[in-house]
């Protein structure tokens, strides 16, 4: 997470532990990649830890190198990715699904932005104020343009999801991320990836309401 090694490793274990618990109440094949959710941020705060540890040391500069990408591409590539498709995965309704289709295409398009920015530049991480701050260059004429389109791909989809209970995660994933864009505006790669790897710990809650409503 974005405060020290300690609580990424450790928040890591815990999603872990959540999102193998969350698979385990999964009722349905087309509720399986929205269950994985708390395993992916497992994964991605487990690499910030390893840049927590290599960013003080010069003598690291590969291995850090390699974790600042992943951890870029998995919050500025895969989010605005998975997000949607996960959702579309587990709604029925035609026209909820045209919907979700939209909103994956924006999903699409702001992967490719951030995606060709990570492969042209060269983003860089460092520690500051007791947080992770990444630095990869976007055009400022586009970069609010693109971050509203982030979030419109990463949010949205939860309100459109008829799936009970599931709106109340977009209402805390939207809430977090107006938090941090106010409070965090530096670090908002890192702070908001850390918010809503805590608030994926829903997931495993509406997966078991959705199964007892089966």
């Amino acid at each position: 997470m974005c405060f020290s090694a300690g609580a990424s490793f450790t928040g890591s274990a815990i999603l872990s532990v959540i999102g193998t618990l969350t698979l385990k109440k999964v009722s349905k094949p087309s509720q399986i990649v929205f269950a994985s959710i708390p395993i992916f941020f497992a994964f991605q705060q487990f690499v910030e830890g390893v840049l927590w540890l290599v960013l003080p040391n010069t003598e690291y500069i590969a291995i850090e190198k390699a974790a600042t990408y992943i951890f870029l591409v998995m919050a500025q590539v895969c989010w605005p990715l998975l997000i949607p498709i996960s959702v579309l995965l587990m709604e029925e309704s035609g026209k909820r699904r045209i919907i979700l289709y939209i909103l994956l295409g924006i999903g699409i398009i702001v992967a490719l932005y951030y995606g060709c920015g990570l492969l042209f530049q060269h983003p860089h991480a460092q520690i500051k104020s007791y947080h992770i701050q990444y630095q990869a260059f976007t055009p400022t004429a586009s970069a609010i343009t693109f971050f509203f389109l982030y979030l419109v791909a990463a949010v949205v989809p939860l309100f459109v999801l008829s799936t009970k209970k599931i709106y109340i995660l977009g209402m805390l994933m939207l809430l977090s991320g107006v938090v941090t864009v106010i409070f965090f505006t530096q670090f908002v790669t890192s702070v908001w990836c850390f918010f809503a790897a805590l608030m994926s710990v829903v997931i495993y809650y509406i997966i078991k309401s959705s199964k007892k409503t089966l």
